[in-house]
């Protein structure tokens, strides 16, 4: 992504630079998501005095380091129904307000276990609600959440408010962190070309939904995953190259998929779209796997974002289309619906169905910039303004399963 008064010439001159412009643009990045940050945090203060009054929470010193020290969650204790921690997992330190379930931390891959890439060991953590599930039933749905860049996973947790909602649904959340060693900004790489194909930090994200799956009762077939920004477009990666295992995919504020493969690549698709790249990305995908079943999507965008700007979701919108086969004069209607409210929460809502199945949901979200909405205010990338985005991803994948 480039500001808009950085031309081709601009362009042209980075991408002749070497590693020391690699460094300027890593600046460029960061100058950018902070900027994003102030403005989504100052404007969501403005419209909110609650907000105002509320003071940033530190970060723990779990949530600093790699390794969580076992000392007992405040909510860890709240319910004797959730199912203790196993061996190797311990009760994080840190835990989002408002959650009644266990807060765990934990790694993949665990001491002693096969399978470490390169010797990388990936830090998460795992919210389970305080109800266990039913024993007739086949167990909890799992919702897998990747944060954003200048994001840790706890910071993620709190600033969407996801588990006191999915404590309520019966849901286990699971909250990946990207390796600093891995990108400086936590970004996680989704420019790059093994990673959309399959490779690097997917397969960790996918280790971790089948070591939890293992650990506790797992609905294997309602396995939903999404994120923010670079964590959305994290979140379609893996939905695409692992679709028999994802039943649905939300993305707030994402690139669109299949282009960049490189860090200027990447900032120009933040800021234009992926040009020629949109369908032919897709038609890559059905090549590598013909019977690719359908994928429901849930995509959120602030029409105000100057991050990732909106030509990504409408571009996100065809490249969905295209994956689940719909076109002109396919069996499918678009709704249209109009929120109430001031101009800061009014969204704009089509709705894509293959018959009575809901398959493709786009929201827009007036004003809104670069931002969580509906979020916790108090925490960057967080708007209060505006619908409840991790509402609307659990009412959404409340309707699909795999």
């Amino acid at each position: 992504m480039v500001r808009s008064t950085m031309g081709a010439r601009m362009l042209r001159s980075l991408l002749r630079s070497g590693k020391a412009q690699q460094r300027s643009v890593g600046k460029l990045v960061t100058g950018l998501l902070t900027a994003a940050a102030k403005s989504a945090k100052a404007g969501a203060k403005a419209g909110a005095k609650a907000a105002k009054a509320k003071p940033a929470k530190p970060r723990s010193a779990a949530a600093r380091s790699v390794k969580a020290r076992a000392v007992p969650s405040r909510s860890a204790g709240a319910s004797s129904k959730a199912k203790p921690a196993p061996a190797g997992v311990a009760a994080a330190t840190h835990a989002p307000p408002s959650a009644p379930g266990l807060w765990l931390a934990s790694h993949y891959p665990s001491r002693g276990e096969p399978g470490a890439l390169g010797g990388k060991r990936m830090s998460y953590w795992l919210y389970l609600p305080h109800e266990a599930p039913a024993v007739e039933s086949a167990g909890m749905p799992l919702l897998v959440m990747l944060h954003g860049c200048q994001q840790t996973a706890t910071q993620f947790a709190q600033g969407t408010r996801m588990n006191a909602l999915a404590d309520k649904a019966g849901y286990a959340v699971v909250y990946p962190q990207q390796l600093l060693s891995s990108q400086a900004q936590r970004c996680w790489k989704w420019y790059d070309k093994s990673t959309q194909e399959g490779g690097g930090d997917v397969r960790m994200i996918v280790g971790i939904i089948d070591k939890v799956a293992q650990q506790y009762r797992i609905d294997r077939r309602r396995i939903y995953i999404c994120g923010i920004s670079a964590g959305a477009a994290m979140a379609y990666i893996v939905a695409l190259n692992h679709p028999e295992l994802i039943a649905a995919a939300g993305l707030h504020s994402a690139p669109a998929f299949g282009a960049g493969h490189n860090v200027i690549g990447a900032l120009g698709v933040m800021q234009h779209g992926a040009g020629l790249r949109v369908e032919r990305a897709i038609h890559e995908v059905l090549l590598r796997e013909p019977r690719f079943p359908s994928l429901p999507t849930i995509l959120i965008q602030g029409m105000g974002d100057q991050v990732v700007r909106p030509i990504n979701q409408s571009q996100l919108t065809r490249q969905s289309l295209m994956l689940n086969r719909l076109q002109v004069g396919a069996d499918y209607k678009v709704t249209h619906k109009a929120g109430r409210g001031n101009s800061h929460n009014r969204q704009d809502i089509h709705d894509f169905y293959i018959g009575r199945k809901l398959i493709l949901r786009v929201a827009q979200v007036a004003r809104l910039e670069h931002a969580w909405s509906g979020g916790d205010p108090s925490l960057a990338f967080n708007a209060k303004a505006g619908p409840d985005a991790s509402k609307m991803m659990l009412d959404f994948f409340g309707r699909h399963r795999r």
